[in-house]
Parts: structure tokens; C-alpha cells; sequence
């Protein structure tokens, strides 16, 4: 009987701490941003935008996350768009500066000619 206890009260334990952690986990806002170029589009210019956009978090303090990568999957349903940026930011105030902060916008700048597809999508992340 004791056992039984003593493993209960362990495996209450390891809930209550894990509970605990989950709920000291800060929210994170998530900027989403897929750009998809013409066939034939220059891949040293996309490179150019890739090395700018992977530059922006060493330029503005406030991104607090940054990952990006190139479309993979096989079901074909990517709408054109084959490169994936995450920016992650704590508030919505942050994410705000950010679009306005001189390095975002000179990044903004390089974009032309446009990509043919671009598709921004902010969100709280869930878990």
C-alpha cells in the first residue's frame, strides 16, 4: 500500500511540475511570411532576399526567434509558394516596430522585382 502511494504522490508530483512549466511558458506571437517566385526568376536575386531576410535578426533586437526553409512536401498544395520565413516576437507592439524598423524596410526595398506570391500570416502561437 505504501507503494502505491509513494508512486502516486510521484506521479502527481511530476504533473503539478509539468503543469507548472507549461503555464510559465511566455506566449510568443508568430510573423509568417512565403514568398513564391516566377519560373525562371534569378536564384542569385531570391539568394540575395534570402541572405537579407536571414540578416534582419542580428539588425533588430526585437526578433526574438528567427527560421525560414524552402517547401518539401509532396502533396503539391504550397499554392506557389516555396519559401517559408518564421519571425518571432513577444508582443504585438514588437512585431509592429518591427515593420516600421529602417532595416525591415530597407529588406522590403530589395523585394523588386516582387516576388510573383507573398502571403503574411501573424499568430499566438498555441500549445
Amino acid at each position: 500500500m505504501k507503494k502505491i502511494l509513494l508512486t502516486l504522490l510521484i506521479l502527481f508530483s511530476i504533473f503539478i511540475m509539468a503543469n507548472a512549466q507549461n503555464n510559465n511558458q511566455q506566449q510568443v506571437l508568430r510573423h509568417v511570411v512565403m514568398f513564391g517566385w516566377k519560373e525562371g526568376t534569378d536564384s542569385a536575386y531570391i539568394g540575395k532576399i534570402v541572405e537579407a531576410f536571414k540578416a534582419l535578426p542580428g539588425k533588430i533586437p526585437l526578433i526574438k526567434a528567427f527560421e525560414w526553409g524552402t517547401n518539401n512536401s509532396p502533396e503539391g498544395l504550397n499554392q506557389g509558394l516555396k519559401y517559408c520565413f518564421f519571425v518571432t516576437f513577444t508582443s504585438e507592439a514588437d512585431r509592429d516596430a518591427y515593420l516600421v524598423d529602417p532595416a525591415h524596410k530597407a529588406f522590403v526595398a530589395l523585394l523588386k522585382p516582387a516576388p510573383e506570391k507573398v502571403t503574411v500570416l501573424d499568430y499566438w502561437a498555441q500549445q
